[in-house]
């Protein structure tokens, strides 16, 4: 036993690491279409983005049909249901999908490879249908006012362009991602053990300070399950007009975020090529 913990205590000395990072996921793997986990992972994502649709989309409504301002929730209101449900899904699903609940997310690991590219889409579909299932349970229970007030669509608002929105959703989608990177950081976890940390936490404020900022924008989208969902129970033409900005404008922040993790804050370009020169295979 003793030299089994001595063997290991030289292997990390060696390696100058406290921590060990996952193998990357394979690009496409078949065989989890046989797995019951895989399945169970996107109906988890399935109903996770229901349920944030949901609760989200009906805070929405809810504060755009009040005539007193002061009666409602408010902007800080639909931005803590927003980063609260996050907070919440993301807690709930981490251990069994690993609490996506967002295609920006989700493809910004896969780029990481931190997903394989059949999981990847396959949690993007599930996060779709359940973004229209959530937005049309909101459309059953409030017909009236969904309608009138424009079904939590995202849009482009007056007096803003075309490139503001979509830089809004790129830096914003670039924070959230950032910080889904940072909180599930192997090297973070070990080196700061000592410090409790729970990663739904961070990543929930990162939802609830890019609502913040981006409301009076866009309606924040940083999700384009989120954007997708309401677009498609509203079914208008500005919403499909400016649809295109919540899809073009988190894949371009994710990418980035991702990016600047990997090969910036990680250095896995300078490891590898390391890795590489190290060998004398090579």
């Amino acid at each position: 036993m003793s030299k089994e913990v001595s063997e290991e205590g030289q292997v990390h000395h060696q390696h100058g690491k406290d921590y060990v990072d996952p193998p990357p996921a394979p690009l496409f793997d078949a065989g989890e279409l046989k797995l019951w986990s895989f399945w169970r992972a996107c109906i988890a994502e399935f109903v996770a983005t229901l349920l944030f649709l949901y609760i989200t989309v009906a805070t929405v409504i809810g504060y755009k049909k009040e005539a007193d301002a002061c009666a409602t929730v408010g902007f800080l209101g639909i931005a803590w249901a927003f980063g609260g449900m996050i907070f919440i899904l993301v807690y709930c699903t981490a251990g069994i999908s690993g609490g996506h609940i967002n295609p920006a997310v989700t493809f910004g690991l896969f780029l990481a490879r931190k997903v394989s590219l059949l999981r990847a889409f396959m949690y993007m579909v599930a996060q779709c249908a359940g973004a229209i299932c959530g937005v049309g349970l909101v459309k059953a229970f409030m017909k009236s006012s969904y309608n009138k007030y424009g079904g939590g669509a995202n849009t482009v608002a007056d007096g803003y362009n075309t490139g503001t929105a979509l830089g809004a959703e790129i830096i914003g989608t670039f924070v959230l991602v950032y910080t889904v990177f940072s909180a599930t950081d192997p090297k973070r976890s070990a080196r700061d053990s000592h410090v409790p940390i729970l990663a739904p936490l961070p990543i929930g404020f990162a939802v609830f300070m890019v609502h913040l900022a981006t409301i009076p924008i866009t309606g924040t989208g940083i999700n384009p399950a989120r954007s997708f969902g309401a677009a498609v129970i509203i079914n208008s033409n500005k919403a499909w007009d400016d649809h295109w900005i919540f899809w073009v404008g988190p894949f371009v922040g994710a990418l980035a975020a991702a990016a600047y993790h990997q090969y910036i804050l990680r250095a896995a370009a300078i490891k590898a090529l390391g890795s590489f020169r190290s060998n004398p295979t090579n």
